[in-house]
């Protein structure tokens, strides 16, 4: 998987379709992300003892990673993620369409 913790992306499928994000957690055995904002669900959650509240609670659910795009900022759309060895013998992560290193 590509994609890591603070990319930004873009969702290219589902329901969320064009809504742009931060990843905040990465499930890699699933092939799942979790986007800041995006896919969010309601629970209703009952009180459990005296320190915990009930009500209605929203949280954000993973989406898989297919349905989900790089956003690069220079590129000024979507993009792809491949690697490319430097020139020192570091492993980098490098926008195809601009040719630039990501991170």
């Amino acid at each position: 998987m590509k994609l890591r913790t603070n990319d930004t992306v873009i969702v290219i499928k589902g329901r969320d379709r064009g809504k742009q994000g931060r990843i905040t957690r990465v499930l890699p055995k699933q092939q799942k992300a979790v986007i800041e904002g995006i896919n969010v669900m309601t629970k209703h959650q009952k009180p459990a003892g005296a320190f915990q509240q009930g009500g209605i609670i929203q949280k954000e659910m993973p989406l898989p990673v297919a349905n989900l795009a790089f956003f690069h900022e220079t590129c000024d759309g979507r993009g792809k993620i491949g690697h490319r060895m430097l020139g020192d013998g570091i492993k980098a992560r490098v926008c195809k369409n601009c040719n630039e290193v990501i991170e």
